[in-house]
């Protein structure tokens, strides 16, 4: 047994057969033995720090690191607190081990999506599209630890020159999934989060809408469009101007075509308060007509049992594509809405009271619109739409007689 002070003069013994290992006994010189540190040495001179210890009456045998990168005083510090951890029956080892597996951000992505996207954000599904479209492929592979701010602004740069707006809305959304990370003990809570601090590319603000020129090729395209729910939904987003989450997930129980209105739950509204929308004449034929599935209590039903249609973003390219109008976005139509309420002369507070807008400056003023002044301009809105279009929405029946002749 030797005392280790010297690493570089350690060389291999020829010969000797095994593991050349040369233990420490006293680290320090002092007198204070540190238990299990030692040097192995290889025929090729490279030098190793090793540490052997026992966890629940097994052995075990370390690698520290390699000597050179790593001083000897650096490999005793790792092997004290290595040291200190048996003591509490933690295994090195095994501790390194998990470290390196880590976990992956696109299991991370899983965990984010069913563990926190959906059970808080109606919006989710537009979270899995940028993780699927953007975030997977750019850092799938990555440790979430390993990820570094300078990851995240370089693809947001790069993602920027094309698609700004898609590209703030990324580190927006990995700003959030950092800070559950730390929640969840997977990032150090005390860590700076990695998509903090990044500089926003400058927004314009949309002003697109559908103009009157437009709309009858756009709604024969939408009577084109194969996915027969899928069309109706955005007869509906064109009919009441309501957001695509408030269609998506819109139930029959909340339709009442007595009254010919829809009720938006405050849970389901964006606003948090309780929205109700009258509904014209074609919406009401529209609704009326419109199949409902037995065990399904969504009005849009997708294609798993029970639940409602949740991509509609694939039809709605194939739309505005046949449209030649493809640069409007799908939640253009709901501005097209307040845009041509605007042109028939509705107030901009009666527009926010028909549109469910937020706002704290007009909130008093809506409770003293009368609620026929808002089914008056979705009357006349939905009149005006039809008489323009010189169409009408597709109806199931129709569609069974284009199949039966």
């Amino acid at each position: 047994m030797i005392i280790i002070k010297d690493v570089k003069k350690l060389t291999f013994i020829e010969g000797k057969s095994g593991k050349q290992i040369l233990w420490d006994t006293d680290g320090s010189g002092s007198g204070n033995a540190l238990s299990g540190f030692g040097v192995r040495v290889y025929p090729s001179g490279k030098k190793s720090f090793v540490l052997f210890y026992r966890v629940k009456g097994r052995q075990h045998l370390k690698v520290l690191g390699q000597f050179g990168p790593l001083t000897l005083d650096q490999a005793r510090e790792r092997a004290a607190k290595d040291l200190a951890s048996v003591i509490d029956d933690k295994d090195p080892l095994m501790e390194r081990q998990k470290a390196r597996q880590g976990t992956r951000f696109d299991a991370f992505c899983e965990r984010y999506i069913s563990g926190y996207a959906k059970q808080h954000k109606r919006s989710w599904v537009e979270d899995q599209r940028r993780i699927d479209k953007y975030l997977k492929p750019e850092f799938g592979s990555f440790r979430v630890d390993a990820i570094t701010r300078s990851d995240i602004a370089r693809f947001h740069g790069q993602l920027g020159e094309q698609y700004p707006y898609s590209a703030n809305r990324c580190v927006e959304q990995l700003s959030k999934m950092f800070k559950l990370a730390q929640d969840w003990g997977l990032l150090d809570e005390k860590a700076t989060n990695p998509a903090s601090g990044i500089k926003a590319f400058q927004e314009e603000k949309r002003d697109r809408w559908v103009n009157p020129e437009e709309i009858p090729r756009l709604v024969e395209a939408i009577n084109n469009e194969e996915n027969f729910y899928g069309s109706q939904a955005m007869w509906l987003y064109l009919l009441t101007g309501l957001r695509k989450a408030e269609v998506l997930t819109l139930e029959w129980e909340h339709v009442d075509l007595t009254r010919n209105e829809i009720k938006i739950p405050a849970e389901k509204s964006k606003t948090k308060r309780t929205h109700y929308v009258h509904l014209s004449a074609p919406a009401v034929k529209l609704l009326d007509e419109l199949p409902r599935q037995d065990g399904n209590p969504y009005v849009i039903p997708g294609a798993k049992p029970g639940q409602h249609l949740v991509n509609i973003q694939k039809m709605w390219t194939r739309v505005r594509k046949e449209a030649k109008v493809e640069d409007v976005r799908l939640h253009d139509l709901r501005r097209t809405v307040g845009s041509w309420l605007a042109q028939s002369g509705n107030s901009l507070h009666l527009i926010g009271r028909v549109l469910n807008h937020s706002s704290q400056s007009t909130t008093a003023i809506y409770a003293h619109f009368a609620q026929d002044h808002v089914k008056e301009a979705l009357d006349n809105h939905g009149k005006q739409l039809l008489q323009i279009a010189k169409q009408v929405p597709v109806t199931f029946k129709d569609r069974e007689k284009e199949e039966e002749s």
